[in-house]
């Protein structure tokens, strides 16, 4: 059966999650927003999701392993490139997982939707930010390598919103947080005032991203009897062998739903963590 993409969200997200080219993937999540919000695409069921093993994403970047990226520096012209580069790929990757949130789990309320046909557009706009400051440094997006540790979660989490919910927005957004004020800071003081307002933009709409999945996160929960906190601690051994890194960010994170002892418990695995590593930096 076909389903017109300018009546039907899931539809238009399939077709805004297949769409390999930026221009194109950042134009068509701004369409379909707009038409989700003036009421015109229902939430009518289609046949189960299919399978999204890739997302549409063009030949470049070419994806590699994290520790064969390119130096990431505020300083100089080429590693402050790859500095805003490596965002860009961030919110470029952030627009699949919100469409992909909004595509393969059915039956949720509508506001489920909402939230995250809100968080697509708004990936679309940062994505569209750092495109332009890396324009305006003589690079474009997929002159850097980057790598697939957004998408990889999305694989791992396709079986459940809840499982979804905990480990992209509250663990892998949430991680976000913590380190943009810090690029924020070195960017001003390298004197790139520009970049550094982008990312105040995204820093600001990141909060209510990872907000977004801590109430989903929380609403699945009660529907299944699940203690939150402790079902949340119980997925980060699972799924990421408790491995978290600090400093948190606890004023941006209480921002976005994390309570008080999640974060404690949170910074307790961080010094774990950093017992385990000998010492080493954990951030």
């Amino acid at each position: 059966m076909n389903h017109d993409i300018s009546t039907n969200l899931f539809a238009a997200a399939l077709d805004c999650l297949r769409e390999p080219d930026p221009t194109r993937k950042v134009e068509a999540t701004r369409r379909a927003a707009a038409l989700w919000r003036d009421g015109c695409l229902g939430l009518d069921p289609l046949e189960p999701p299919v399978v999204i093993d890739e997302p549409g994403r063009p030949e470049r970047p070419l994806l590699v392993a994290p520790r064969e990226l390119a130096k990431r520096s505020a300083k100089g012209e080429r590693g402050r490139a790859a500095l805003i580069h490596a965002v860009a790929h961030i919110e470029f990757n952030a627009i699949n997982l919100a469409w992909d949130a909004v595509y393969r789990f059915r039956g949720l309320p509508p506001d489920y939707y909402a939230d995250w046909v809100q968080v697509a557009d708004e990936e679309a706009y940062h994505f569209d930010l750092m495109r332009g400051r890396l324009r305006d440094h003589g690079f474009d997006y997929g002159d850097f390598p980057a790598h697939d540790g957004l998408w990889s979660m999305a694989r791992r989490t396709a079986h459940d919103p809840l499982v979804r919910m905990a480990l992209v927005p509250r663990v892998m957004e949430a991680r976000g947080l913590d380190v943009t004020p810090g690029m924020i800071a070195r960017l001003r003081g390298a004197g790139d005032e520009k970049t550094a307002a982008c990312l105040d933009i995204i820093l600001r709409d990141e909060v209510g991203h990872v907000a977004a999945g801590s109430r989903w996160f929380a609403h699945l929960c009660a529907i299944r009897g699940l203690d939150p906190q402790e079902t949340y601690f119980e997925l980060l051994s699972g799924y990421l062998s408790g491995e978290i890194r600090c400093p948190l960010n606890r004023g941006d994170r209480a921002r976005a739903g994390f309570s008080a002892p999640e974060l404690e418990r949170l910074e307790a695995l961080c010094a774990g963590g950093a017992r385990r590593r000998g010492g080493g930096r954990t951030d």
